[in-house]
């Protein structure tokens, strides 16, 4: 049989094929998403289980003309290969090649740039209401979200405002109930329940009630079906929501079977679906010493409380929530209501350990200003994901926390340089601190082997010097001190250049700045963070209040966004590597 995707670059060359030839251009399509990413790794399961809904929605739809949001964009893969990229999406998430992502830079059928969810009904409704205002009433606007992000509390907002619109917008709920772990709460339950109660669906519908034409459930697999569909919703007027139920990795089983791990599987059999194993690491995972630390730390305290917004296994809080369930909420896609919901938990004298990665507490800022920091409320911030984290690129590096969180008052800012350090500081965060704190540290292994030892507390506010020097002092913060130490190991005068762990960006250890001002003509300041506002701009601004005069060199992220690649491509292009570093200590 001739294979229909070969000659398809763009959705002009998809609407010239038969109806009936569509269901084996699926199939075609999901074999090269398997194909390409068993060898180069990316998002899997969701992009397979949204194939006959992206075909269809291309089909029926003018796009680029017609306006196609995808929420987050974990799913847009088979958009993307239908769009222009099929020929270069080997180089998805590459350093140089196409992003995971939809990128409104990278091609016009991306009218969103995505990565974080559930902003897709808000940009596609402003996108309706812009075209009404230009009048551009034919113009179809269409919103593709999960249930998983659905249930945030941006969708809510925009779905309220939605309601009494009149937009020409249509919502594509792809129900299959997980995000990255198995979707939870009430929203959920209630969409379980439609799924086989048609009349709950028909007279307690709450879309319905929101003002939505509302249609559904139907299985986004059958492709007739989802056709009709979509044919009738075109000439619906306002706002209109399809309920369709996929699977999340349909059509590799080891995908279907197993959709928490197939989400990014890493390499795989493509015929099988069998993961490659990679060699395992001597290492462990910064994640998994926060997970395995955190268990031992709630097994003597039974104050502490593990929070997390839908990232129980990303950040490793599922080894807390299998021994400690009734201790351990996973409270989705909702990092606004995990602060506050932490903040709310303190008040009464527990310790929650609220893990966000570093990127999705910026959704939260506002909460750990007013309901945490304001009431100095001893919340424990965990940011997994801090600094460069690779291949997903400028919406997911965790690269601005130092910044952003080194401005809010009665907040202890500490980012530990190795495991070991991880480790205390949690110890030391549950014995009972009087002020908030966030703790940062990165995706990826560690380089400690034997990390368990046992618990000493850290003294807060207090920096270690991890080398003597003569003549030049370099301030690290966090885990890019293992780059520090290799780059004074590259350089000749090795014995001239002391290095000091600050470890902590607020409180500020002004007693150890002011030995180093007061012993070393040149202070080189290196973070994974961006430099506007950051921890080189703390010992700045130190230098000014106290009149010194000494030579600041400032290292870490430049003032733009870092676009995807390894995080040793990104370090070497930014000047964040070892080598890098040592080049510019010698200067």
């Amino acid at each position: 049989m001739k294979n229909l995707l070969d000659n398809i670059s763009n959705p002009k060359d998809l609407r010239k094929l038969n109806p009936t030839q569509l269901p084996q251009l699926a199939k075609e399509l999901r074999e090269f998403i398997i194909n390409v990413i068993a060898t180069k790794e990316g998002h899997l399961g969701a992009s397979l289980g949204v194939v006959e809904l992206t075909i269809a929605i291309h089909y029926l739809f003018d796009t680029p003309n017609d306006l196609l949001v995808w929420d987050v964009g974990h799913q847009a893969y088979g958009h993307k290969i239908l769009t222009g990229r099929k020929a270069v999406f080997h180089t998805n998430r590459q350093f140089g090649g196409i992003a995971g992502f939809p990128s409104r830079k990278e091609s016009e059928f991306d009218a969103f740039g995505v990565g974080h969810s559930s902003t897709s009904i808000s940009a596609a409704l402003g996108m309706a209401i812009a075209s009404n205002l230009k009048g551009e009433t034919g113009k179809q606007h269409i919103a593709v979200i999960g249930d998983a992000s659905i249930a945030s509390g941006m969708a809510f907002e925009a779905l309220n405002h939605a309601g009494v619109s009149k937009a020409n917008l249509l919502i594509i709920l792809n129900d299959n109930a997980i995000g990255i772990d198995p979707s939870v709460g009430a929203l959920k339950e209630y969409l379980t329940r439609v799924k086989t109660d048609r009349k709950l669906a028909a007279q307690n519908n709450i879309i319905k009630a929101l003002n939505f034409d509302y249609s559904g459930p139907i299985d986004g697999h059958n492709l007739p079906k989802v056709l009709a569909e979509l044919e009738r919703l075109k000439s619906v007027k306002g706002p209109k929501f399809l309920h369709v139920i996929t699977t999340k990795g349909k059509g590799l089983q080891k995908a279907e079977e197993d959709q928490v791990t197939y989400h990014a599987p890493g390499r795989f059999d493509k015929i099988s679906g069998v993961r490659i194993k990679k060699t395992a690491s001597l290492y462990t995972k910064y994640q998994d010493v926060f997970g395995k630390t955190i268990v031992e730390l709630a097994t003597q305290n039974n104050k502490i409380i593990g929070i997390t917004p839908a990232m129980l296994t990303g950040s490793s809080l599922k080894f807390m929530f299998e021994k400690f369930p009734k201790r351990t909420f996973d409270v989705g896609i909702a990092e606004q209501h995990a602060v506050s919901l932490a903040a709310g938990m303190a008040t009464q004298g527990f310790i929650p350990f609220c893990n966000i990665y570093s990127t999705f507490l910026q959704r939260a800022y506002d909460q750990v200003i007013h309901d945490v920091a304001l009431q100095n409320l001893p919340v424990v911030f965990c940011l997994d994901r801090a600094g460069l984290v690779g291949e997903d690129g400028a919406t997911h590096h965790g690269v601005f926390d130092l910044a952003y969180l080194r401005a809010i008052p009665n907040l202890i800012v500490f980012a530990p340089s190795n495991e070991v350090e991880l480790r205390n500081i949690l110890y030391t965060a549950q014995l009972g601190l009087k002020n908030p704190i966030a703790i940062r540290y990165p995706r990826g292994t560690g380089s400690i082997i034997d990390w368990q030892k046992p618990f000493n507390k850290i003294a807060i506010g207090k920096g270690i010097k991890l080398q003597k020097g003569t003549k030049i002092a370099v301030l690290s913060i966090g885990t890019i001190a293992k780059n520090v130490t290799n780059a004074i190991e590259l350089v000749d005068n090795s014995s001239e250049i002391a290095h000091f762990d600050m470890r902590f960006v607020k409180p500020l250890d002004e007693s150890l700045l002011h030995e180093v001002f007061k012993n070393y003509k040149t202070i080189f300041t290196i973070e994974d963070g961006t430099i506007k506002g950051g921890f080189g701009s703390a010992v700045l601004e130190f230098a000014s209040k106290n009149e010194y005069q000494n030579k600041i060199q400032v290292l870490g992220i430049p003032d733009n966004f870092i676009e995807h690649g390894s995080v040793l491509e990104l370090q070497h292009k930014i000047g964040l590597d070892a080598k890098s570093i040592a080049e510019k200590i010698i200067k």
